[in-house]
């Protein structure tokens, strides 16, 4: 009975059932990953930024190799002969060491260009044991946005143990959209099957070909950037450290984010990774930064525009209100310095002045209200409406390593001060310094909540996935708090600041026919010198674009700051610049404010 069985059972492999055949010898068969295309990448136009461009790995079977003449292998695969002889040395001492297995294909030399491979693919009989996998690596159609698209590099083990997706030598988006969106564009790899004769040559496909599986490539998408725009904000910060964010209020979807000094994402990609990446890590001006999400900063006098907001819904201003400024604000030994100017001033002349005591006056109002009791319940408050605004948070944006910044409240000062404090002890609050720190992209993202009139939508780079949906997240209003007919008196004080009816801070941001509403800061930097950063939004009703720039050690916002900022809205809304700011920009564009500053 049992010797039965054996024999049906042999009957059923031998006769019925014959793929052992094909499995049996591993000499006669090969499996061949096929690595599916990832997905293209475009902006908001149309206009194609990334695709892909095919490269070869060298695979080799140390079993199956034979003595072959290595000085031919070189120039076949275009490699010095010194550097041929010490991979094959390093393929020796990995088997004794069983790092690779003898009987499996392991990767002999990654990445060689589709150029060199034709080469080498004539002369590849000669070299019994090698073969070539092909593999797709990135393209990229833009030397710019290198920061929001990110790059793609082999999965570490790290990645390979979370997602049994991955295999070694698989690639992966590393950072920005690469990583944040991908498992759409990494796509679903296949495998072929093919008998190889004694010399490695492909023979053909195993069992027809019925085992194969097919590659389904990554999907395309589409982003919110302009990349005519990025590119014009990219020239404009050359050879200056800082970064700039535009946002379609509307939306939420960000047309530009420059991340400044920048590199090209070309560099990194391919073989070129691995001798380009160490040169940007250890660059002093950190290029491989982002600027624009990671890095914090005070936002200096652009604040008062929120210290306004905030006052009037808590009932402790008006418009009419109005403070004198007698070079500054002082009380009880207090000091905070201001620039001259006409004073009194009520609320719209004293944005458009931007006068730092009309603030002090205002934030020690928010605090020390009667109503509220005590300024530490007032401090509760005012960080409320920050957190409203989407500071002391990350907004939730594409990018996975955003900065939170940082938002003082009741509990850090009752630490540094053991309770005992007051409104005049954290008084630089009021005018953006202290130790509030903003991110470029929460500064832009204020100035679209503003542009709004009370409400902001989550800023992100993403504007569609082809046949599938956007995050969700990225359609909902973010109230602010604030009553949208406080928002007004606001909006036109940004308007004076670049008008100049009441006194002005930005008149060199005014774009003929563009009703421009802003406002400049200064932030103080202990490290050198300030900060100069301007935020502002277009056109003044119905607005298109709300932006935020900071140029690190620049000095004053209305320097360089506000007339990047104009021209990044001219652009945008005009596509050129007109001929009585053409000036301008060659101004900014020839600056240099990193080189200049060392000599």
């Amino acid at each position: 009975m049992v010797g039965m069985i054996f024999i049906i059972q042999l009957f059923m492999l031998q006769v019925i059932d014959p793929s052992y055949k094909y499995f049996a010898e591993s000499n006669t068969q090969r499996k061949l990953t096929q690595y599916p295309s990832r997905g293209l990448i475009y902006d908001r136009n149309g206009q194609l930024m990334v695709s892909n461009q095919p490269v070869y790995d060298i695979m080799i079977v140390p079993r199956d190799v034979v003595p072959f003449d290595t000085l031919e292998f070189s120039r076949a695969i275009g490699l010095p002969l010194e550097k041929v002889t010490e991979i094959l040395e390093e393929v020796r001492t990995n088997l004794r060491n069983r790092k690779i297995s003898s009987f499996k294909p392991s990767v002999f030399y990654k990445q060689l260009p589709a150029e060199q491979y034709a080469v080498l693919q004539e002369k590849m009989y000669q070299f019994k044991g090698f073969f070539a996998q092909r593999r797709i690596v990135r393209k990229y159609e833009y030397p710019h946005a290198a920061h929001v698209l990110g790059y793609v590099a082999e999965a570490n083990e790290q990645k390979i143990n979370r997602d049994s997706y991955y295999a070694p030598g698989d690639y992966t988006g590393v950072s920005g959209i690469e990583t944040t969106y991908e498992t759409f564009l990494r796509g679903k790899k296949g495998a072929r099957y093919v008998m190889v004769d004694v010399h490695g040559r492909e023979k053909g496909p195993m069992r027809g070909g019925r085992i194969d599986t097919t590659a389904v490539a990554g999907k395309d998408v589409t982003l919110t950037l302009d990349i005519d725009l990025q590119a014009y904000g990219e020239m404009l910060m050359q050879n200056k450290s800082g970064s700039v964010v535009a946002i379609e209020p509307s939306t939420g979807e960000i047309l530009s984010m420059v991340s400044s000094p920048g590199y090209d994402p070309s560099l990194l990609v391919g073989r070129g990774r691995s001798r380009n990446f160490p040169g940007l890590s250890n660059d002093t001006l950190f290029p491989l930064l982002n600027r624009a999400i990671m890095s914090g900063y005070p936002p200096g006098s652009t604040f008062k525009a929120v210290m306004a907001l905030i006052g009037m819904q808590e009932g402790v201003l008006r418009p009419s209100t109005s403070y004198s400024c007698n070079n500054g604000f002082h009380a009880r030994g207090i000091h905070i310095g201001c620039h001259p100017h006409r004073s009194p001033l009520d609320l719209v002349p004293s944005l458009a002045n931007s006068c730092n005591a009309y603030y002090c006056y205002v934030f020690r109002n928010v605090l020390d209200n009667p109503a509220l009791g005590s300024p530490k319940v007032g401090m509760e408050k005012w960080k409320a409406y920050l957190l409203n605004f989407g500071f002391g948070n990350q907004l939730g944006s594409d990018f996975f390593n955003e900065n939170r910044g940082f938002v003082p409240g009741r509990a850090y000062y009752d630490r540094i001060y053991n309770g005992s404090w007051g409104s005049l002890t954290v008084l630089s609050l009021s005018i953006g310094q202290g130790e509030i720190l903003t991110t470029p992209i929460q500064m832009a993202n204020m100035t679209a909540a503003i542009a709004n009139r009370g409400y902001y939508l989550t800023p992100h780079v993403i504007k569609s996935i082809d046949n599938d949906t956007i995050p969700s997240r990225f359609k909902e209003r973010h109230q602010t708090g604030i009553d949208s007919i406080h928002f007004e008196p606001v909006i036109e004080g940004m308007e004076q600041a670049i008008l100049g009816d009441f006194g002005s801070t930005a008149r060199i941001a005014r774009i003929p026919g563009i009703e421009v509403c802003g406002k400049t800061g200064t932030a103080q930097n202990p490290h050198g010198e300030n900060h100069s950063i301007f935020v502002a939004f277009a056109p003044k009703h119905d607005p298109k674009i709300a932006i935020a720039v900071y140029v690190e050690n620049a000095g004053y916002g209305s320097t360089w700051a506000a007339p990047i900022a104009s021209l990044m809205i001219e652009k945008y809304l005009n596509e050129n610049i007109h001929a009585s700011r053409v000036w301008l920009e060659q101004r900014m564009l020839n600056a240099d404010l990193i080189h200049d500053d060392k000599e």
